[in-house]
């Protein structure tokens, strides 16, 4: 039975998956780089959220989950398919390179399940969840859920989806536990409030619309006294996890982030949420006022404004469905700020960035962030030699763009030309010889030869290019006269803007012409004679 569920943020739609996930697929079995279920999410953090919640259950059932998301090492992910993982939680991006690769095979998913549907809906996801659900079984199980289910997911819902059950725990609207708040503001006291607003005592989750506003807003309040950790797409994964670890622990009370918190981060006692920059739905407003106020908790959230974005706010507002208090304008002083905020805290100066002040013991689990390094760093030995080992699934090409390289490589053996071998290769692999000469002396191109003395300069020299040297004939005097055209066509050169256009054509295609042939002879010290002298 397929399902598309709808709740509000907050009230447990990971739980309502984890659940019957984990009892569904207890007692089966479980091949090699093979998972049986798969849990598709936007971002990283929220692969990691949902594999906190989904790990417990998982080994009271004696299952075991994993993690695979970009910007970290492939290795410990590679090596955890091939343990038999039952569950995988992971972006697109990552796991369709891993099957592109060979290293992962869904055609035993029996239960699909994509989080933040309608995000994973866009354009930017689309296709390549397309290709991903193609490729597990069309008798499984899929489920989509999220708090906005709209137009957009009908393109998924009715491509992968055989009438689907509609599952929806109340409206599509905010929580009623969030106090909302409309500031205008001007562009010159914008930051300056929101350090008023954030100066209080309450934990604070800063929304921007760019990864440079956050991180230069971010800057801004720490230089001003306020620790403020980071958030967005320009960090490293390590740095990302360090900065959401020291926000969660408490070590920094402001967070100032993109909206890639805005779905699925779920951290305890967040009191204020403040859109530093309107959102550009209001999908997006629902969700990144989602933050706070969760688990039956009082939240607030306020929206900052300029008097250009005032009608542009209030119709978010409408097609949110909420009613927020009577938009005023506040300065830094104002009372309206104080009431919001709270009770000031101490400002403190900080030397560096927050994300270096976290505890090692703070920083998130080990198997949550698999290490860093080279892609191929953890791979097995048996795939470095290129053995893939036995039942494995090849490369999905349609995951990979190979181009007209492995045209060869697609034809299989026959395509291939053992003429281009070096000589002697094939006798000696027919004789059944070693691999301990195979690279002799003899095999090797004459001109990689140590023995050999220095290349000339006739030999450094493309081919072509000493006749066409010898047919422009000796450089002219000093004040000769430039040759005209008709001699210049007898000469073969070509002159005013065609000349250009040739010359330049001529460059792309690696023939010798006459300005880049000055130019290399110029540079080369040239042979006996015709050497360049000093001071010419």
């Amino acid at each position: 039975m397929t399902i598309l569920g709808r709740a509000q943020t907050g009230s447990g739609k990971t739980l309502g998956f984890s659940l019957p996930l984990v009892t569904r697929l207890a007692g089966g079995s479980t091949r090699s780089a093979r998972p049986r279920g798969l849990i598709l999410v936007p971002t990283r953090e929220l692969a990691t959220q949902v594999t906190d919640v989904l790990k417990p259950l998982a080994r009271a059932m004696n299952m075991w989950v994993t993690t695979i998301y970009g910007g970290v090492a492939y290795g410990p992910q590679v090596n955890a398919l091939q343990h038999k993982t039952d569950i995988v939680v992971a972006t697109p991006g990552r796991l369709a390179d891993l099957i592109g690769q060979g290293e992962c095979d869904l055609s035993d998913v029996e239960i699909t399940v994509i989080d933040e549907a309608d995000q994973m809906a866009d354009l930017g996801f689309l296709p390549i969840v397309r290709r991903l659900l193609e490729t597990t079984p069309d008798g499984g199980q899929r489920m989509l859920f999220s708090a906005t289910l709209d137009a957009a997911v009908d393109v998924l819902a009715r491509r992968f989806l055989h009438d689907p059950v509609l599952h929806s725990v109340d409206e599509n609207s905010s929580p009623a536990e969030i106090e909302h708040h409309v500031l205008t503001v001007e562009a010159a006291n914008r930051v300056a409030v929101l350090a008023a607003l954030v100066g209080g005592e309450k934990r604070s989750l800063v929304f921007t619309r760019t990864k440079h506003g956050a991180e230069r807003l971010a800057r801004q309040l720490t230089d001003a006294g306020i620790p403020a950790a980071e958030l967005h797409g320009n960090l490293r994964q390590g740095a990302r996890s360090r900065n959401l670890a020291a926000f969660a622990s408490g070590l920094a009370r402001v967070m100032v982030a993109t909206d890639i918190a805005a779905r699925g981060i779920h951290i305890d006692g967040i009191d204020l949420v403040i859109h530093a920059d309107p959102p550009a739905d209001h999908k997006a407003y629902v969700h990144r006022s989602g933050r706070t106020a969760r688990g039956g908790a009082d939240g607030v959230v306020v929206t900052l404004q300029t008097r250009a974005q005032v009608r542009d706010v209030a119709a978010m507002m409408r097609k949110a469905d909420i009613t927020p208090h009577a938009a005023v304008a506040v300065q830094a002083d104002s009372d309206a700020l104080a009431e919001i905020a709270g009770p000031p805290a101490p400002r403190v100066s900080v030397k560096g960035k927050v994300s270096e002040l976290v505890a090692p013991e703070d920083r998130l689990a080990g198997n949550d962030r698999p290490g860093v390094g080279k892609p191929w760093q953890g791979r097995p030995r048996g795939d470095r030699n290129g053995d893939r080992g036995r039942g494995r699934k090849p490369r999905d090409d349609r995951f990979r763009d190979r181009g007209s390289r492995d045209v060869a490589h697609r034809g299989g053996a026959a395509s291939r030309d053992t003429t281009s071998r070096p000589a002697g290769m094939e006798s000696r692999r027919l004789a059944g010889e070693g691999t301990a000469d195979r690279f002799e002396r003899t095999d090797r191109s004459s001109r990689f030869d140590p023995r050999r003395p220095a290349l000339t300069w006739r030999e450094l020299c493309p081919p072509g290019a000493l006749a066409s040297h010898r047919a422009r004939g000796p450089r002219r005097a000093p004040g000769a006269r430039r040759p005209g055209p008709a001699q210049a066509r007898r000469r073969g050169r070509p002159r005013g803007r065609r000349s250009r256009v040739r010359r330049s054509r001529g460059r792309r295609q690696g023939v010798c012409c006459r300005r880049s042939r000055r130019s290399e002879l110029r540079r080369s010290p040239g042979p006996p004679g015709q050497q360049k002298r000093p001071g010419r």
